[in-house]
């Protein structure tokens, strides 16, 4: 296979990934909007439609930016339009990051014990959860704001050094100093979030642990335990976060490589396009099938009458 097939194989498949992301992250919102009209909402349902709502933002831009990418959309990109769709999508990564943080950290807080330290935070009301969102927002628009100085359609440069991003945008030549303090910051970002999310992850796997140990003494050997909302909604952000670190670590390699060489690769590009989007896909199939009532939802549509 050229490289060039490759390469249009490549984005046919994140378009596809894309437009799969789309309609299950769409779908775990108007679940959870249906869900809260009838019910009292929990703190955690409204940070899991934060992250489904970033998701859907990011994976539309992506699947902007590839279709035109594929059919080949002359004359449509400039400076204003490369600068502001990678701006948004760098946000919407930092947001995505920092939401699954918060999901971890409040499914953490919701499983400890009424002993804990942890446990004054249970009751906190919904607006704390809008203002921390709201200070979340501020801090990744803030901190993006390089990519608007750096970001440049392709046409409009005739410099040669420049690190093509996709076919009509690239950064433009950044000094060496720069590109070290932005790579540090963002890294020590990203690193100090990723470390939250795993020492929120070990503090409930030891929960889980021993609440299994107390339900294993406690119940009769005949009577088979059922798991727990809380337990398997637990198990399910272990999940989402275990898969995140797995995804962030091979996106980070692949982009400090690129950082250090100042050059992307046709296909390394698109790899990491898949890697960075899978997370967002994959994590609403995740939250979905972890809940009886959607999965049971998703089976009485009738699919076939999509089919054409």
């Amino acid at each position: 296979m050229s490289t060039f097939s490759a390469h249009v194989a490549i984005n046919k498949y994140i378009l596809c990934q894309a437009g799969i992301g789309i309609l299950c992250n769409n779908f775990l919102l108007l679940h959870i909007f249906t869900f809260l009209q009838c019910h009292k909402p929990k703190l955690t349902d409204l940070i899991t439609c934060h992250l489904a709502l970033v998701h859907t933002v990011m994976l539309l831009i992506v699947l902007f930016l590839r279709s035109l990418d594929l059919f080949e959309s002359l004359n449509f990109f400039n400076d204003f339009k490369c600068k502001t769709l990678f701006y948004i999508i760098r946000v919407m990564r930092g947001l995505s990051i920092c939401t699954t943080c918060l999901l971890s950290i409040f499914q953490a807080i919701t499983i400890c014990p009424s002993t804990s330290w942890l446990a004054k935070f249970k009751y906190k009301s919904i607006h704390f959860i809008f203002y921390l969102l709201l200070s979340l927002w501020i801090l990744c628009l803030c901190f993006s704001t390089s990519t608007i100085f750096h970001t440049v359609a392709s046409s409009n440069v005739t410099q040669t050094n420049l690190m093509v991003l996709t076919k009509y945008c690239s950064f433009s030549p950044i000094s060496p100093s720069i590109r070290s303090l932005m790579f540090t910051l963002t890294t020590s970002r990203d690193i100090f979030l990723v470390a939250i999310m795993l020492l929120s992850s070990v503090y409930m796997v030891i929960l889980l642990s021993r609440h299994q140990r107390r339900s294993q003494y406690l119940q009769s050997t005949v009577l088979s335990p059922r798991s727990s909302p809380e337990k398997r909604a637990t198990q399910t952000i272990l999940l989402l976060v275990s898969f995140f670190v797995v995804v962030y670590w091979v996106d980070f390699i692949i982009s400090f490589s690129s950082m250090i060489l100042w050059s992307y690769d046709s296909l390394i590009l698109g790899v990491q396009g898949v890697v960075v989007i899978g997370y967002a896909t994959v994590s609403p199939l995740v939250l979905i099938s972890s809940n009886k009532k959607r999965i049971n939802i998703l089976q009485i549509i009738p699919w076939k009458s999509f089919v054409f």
